[in-house]
């Protein structure tokens, strides 16, 4: 039954019966035969079927949820057992916002220094996929904004308070204040996050507020291409001052604070609701809540 809902939410990740089939390593027959096993055991339709895959009955759907508890289950009950034997060891796989990125070394290096046999996967993505991703038991633990929009059922630890900075050249517009409005932030010509990011709908909700509009000169998905640019000293952008200060500004590039108002938001981990937690992620969690008093 485990084998059979594996496969299962390896449809429901890929949305096509023959790449699931490869993730999983069987033949696309054998997962045929396997997914009409369990709607035999079940007695219900779960997977509407064509040429090609179409999605999920009702009842597929309600079973994917089942799915993940009992999958999810599975894995850390042979994880708790497997740790009463061994000493600590397996692979993390974390999901991050790319505006946290910078500080995901000041969870890990701890963490490692504890537990050398632990490996990690970082992934970067937007806040909407963490979720996703957690949701869908492909990665263990996310770090993402945990009180803007909604985060589902997830068990949440707070990191920080994200705030913002207008980084600018010295020569740039408002480049010598100590400090910006949004309003005037809103006159600047920047170059920021596409719009399906959490970080670029906050900054915009902030200009919204003062009766001000971004008007950006270029957009990416990167925060890498976005200081690459500011660096040159000809761009502007707005970034969280923690990320700012984990990049190190040249001196052709200021990190101004902007006011009126001041914004933030709470950064933290999240990880399944799921009680016990494996002993992984239980070790995880209690290295981000000693970490997180030096993050404020």
């Amino acid at each position: 039954m485990i084998d059979k809902l594996e496969l299962l939410l390896a449809l429901a990740k890929e949305r096509h019966f023959g790449r699931a089939a490869e993730a999983c390593g069987v033949t696309q027959p054998t997962m045929s035969t396997s997914l009409k096993q369990l709607e035999e055991i079940l007695g219900v339709m779960l997977v509407q079927r064509g040429s090609r895959f179409q999605g999920f009955t009702p009842e597929g759907e309600r079973t994917l949820d089942w799915a993940r508890r009992i999958v999810g289950d599975a894995r850390a009950m042979r994880q708790e057992i497997n740790s009463l034997k061994d000493k600590l060891s397996g692979e993390i796989r974390i999901a991050a916002i790319p505006t946290v990125l910078g500080m995901v070394a000041s969870l890990t290096t701890p963490f490692r220094a504890r537990y050398p046999d632990v490996r990690f996967r970082v992934v970067s993505c937007t806040s909407a996929q963490v979720l996703g991703l957690l949701e869908n038991l492909e990665v263990d633990a996310g770090l993402t904004y945990i009180e803007n929009e909604p985060i589902g059922n997830v068990r949440t630890i707070p990191l920080f308070n994200e705030s913002y900075r207008l980084l600018t050249s010295p020569e740039g517009m408002f480049g010598d204040r100590k400090q910006v409005t949004w309003t005037e932030v809103g006159q600047v010509p920047l170059c920021l996050l596409t719009p399906d990011m959490q970080n670029r709908r906050i900054i915009d909700r902030a200009l919204k507020t003062v009766g001000a509009e971004a008007t950006p000169t270029l957009t990416s998905n990167s925060l890498l291409v976005l200081y690459t640019h500011v660096k040159t000293g000809r761009w502007a952008s707005v970034m969280p001052a923690k990320l700012a200060e984990t990049l190190g500004l040249a001196d052709k590039v200021r990190s101004i604070p902007i006011v009126d108002p001041v914004v933030d938001y709470s950064i933290g981990m999240v990880v399944p609701q799921r009680d016990p937690m494996t002993p992984l992620i239980a070790a995880l969690v209690q290295i981000v809540r000693e970490v997180a008093p030096s993050l404020q």
